[in-house]
């Protein structure tokens, strides 16, 4: 029987975070097409491409659902900088990109992302997004891509602002001109930058039309608690209320960070299906500890983002470190409970609860029989991981971005013993370098 890839010898990762030994992999065209044990899995396929698994565990691609492809360019521009970061880095930084800035930049995320196993992102938005989308289709990944829009009066700078015409204007033509590319490896969404930085017409707007286009929002939400205060001055709500009452809570809704929720807001949220992300690494560091254990216990779907490069890298592998860690030191050690947050939950934030995150829980996340192939395989035959009583415990606590020797997106090979086979590294790199110095110098950062 014929396939277009078949993966042998590997362990593997099942959808119930437990390992199976010397399993294969058949994929035919886009999706899985058959999970079992080498030897007879071996007989039965006559493969189009053979990758070794020994020596290796295969597990789904790793889902970002918070990141910003743009700002790859100011990485470790605002580590160790005081408050606002907004309004003296990313705002002069983000108003003087060039679209070849953004293409080239996206390029780059798209690289790092490969070489650390994620395969599916979803970007929040920016600027002349339409090159992001151009650089997704050239490197393989797939991505939910939105157009940033901020409209309010008052509180952003005019280099950054629309009119609430003008921004749901741009999010259409994106819609129109790019969903569904590279064969629906790309989905085009809608954006609200925040509550802050969005009118109340717009938010109303954006809301509907997602709806009535099947598509989802990308908002970020109680990053932070001035947040909080500027829709109780304004609104007299908090900002879930207060977008429930815009009709944008739903479970079309991907919400970032989610730092400063009440306990009211978490009900809402999970009860209306909201899709929830943290951003460990971020979070943290700037705004405080989510009340994860409280999200989960309530049954809410919760992913995982790295917040683009601003201040870190894009390793999931990382955020799922910092998260655990973090975590368990304002939670789980105040009332002597170490497992406040399992292992298995924060390898399921980084796969399924990003699927879900995308809108695409059928799909993505695990790897199963009919689910689309987005494959990584991880070497593990190093001293930093083997032998282990716990493979899955070692995948948080050790594996490192570093440890992804191959990946598989949508059916296709794009990384093949850590050599990216859809993308230019030495020379994104060489323009990368080149770009941050222009733009640096351009924005005065």
């Amino acid at each position: 029987m014929h396939c277009d890839i078949l993966i042998t010898g590997a362990d593997l990762l099942t959808p119930d975070y437990k390992v199976e030994h010397d399993r294969a992999i058949a994929i035919v065209g886009q999706r899985i097409a058959e999970i079992g044990p080498t030897a007879e899995m071996a007989a039965k396929y006559q493969p189009a491409q053979l990758v070794s698994g020994e020596g290796k565990l295969a597990m789904p691609g790793l889902v970002d659902a918070h990141t910003h492809t743009c700002q790859q360019l100011l990485r470790a521009r605002a580590t160790d900088e005081y408050p606002m970061i907004w309004t003296r880095f990313l705002v002069p930084f983000e108003s003087n990109l060039t679209p070849d800035d953004v293409y080239w930049s996206a390029q780059l995320a798209c690289l790092e992302m490969i070489k650390s196993g994620t395969t599916s992102f979803a970007d929040s938005g920016g600027v002349h997004m339409d090159r992001v989308v151009q650089a997704v289709l050239e490197s393989g990944m797939r991505a939910a891509i939105a157009r940033s829009t901020m409209d309010q009066e008052g509180v952003i700078p005019d280099s950054m602002k629309d009119t609430t015409q003008s921004a749901m204007e741009k999010a259409e033509k994106l819609f129109a001109g790019y969903n569904g590319a590279g064969d629906d490896r790309v989905r085009i969404w809608f954006a609200m930058r925040q509550v802050m930085s969005c009118s109340p017409e717009l938010i109303r707007q954006t809301a509907a039309r997602a709806k009535e286009l099947g598509t989802g929002v990308h908002a970020h939400l109680c990053e932070h608690k001035d947040e909080v205060s500027f829709c109780l001055k304004n609104y007299q709500k908090r900002p879930a209320a207060f977008l429930d009452e815009m009709g944008m809570v739903g479970e079309n809704f991907l919400t970032a960070h989610n730092v400063v929720l009440s306990e009211g807001d978490i009900t809402l949220l999970v009860e209306k299906g909201v899709k929830i992300v943290h951003c460990p690494r971020a979070n943290l560091s700037n705004h405080g500890f989510p009340k994860t254990p409280r999200i989960l216990e309530c049954g809410g779907s919760v992913g995982m983002g790295s917040d683009g490069a601003c201040s870190s890298s894009l390793s999931l592998f990382d955020e799922m470190k910092v998260m655990r860690n973090g975590i368990i030191a304002y939670w789980g050690l105040p009332i002597f409970d170490p497992v406040v947050i399992r292992v298995e939950e924060l390898v399921k934030m980084a796969t399924q609860g990003g699927a879900n995150a995308l809108l695409q829980r059928d799909d993505l996340g695990s790897l199963e029989v009919g689910k689309k192939a987005d494959v990584i395989l991880i070497d593990i035959e190093q001293p930093h991981i083997l032998p282990t009583h716990n493979l899955v415990s070692t995948l948080v606590e050790a594996v490192t971005a570093g440890d992804v020797n191959d990946s598989i997106i949508d059916g296709k090979l794009v990384m093949k013993d850590r050599q990216v086979l859809t993308l230019d590294e030495e020379k994104i790199l060489a323009e990368a370098k080149k770009r941050m110095v222009d733009i640096s110098a351009r924005a005065g950062i």
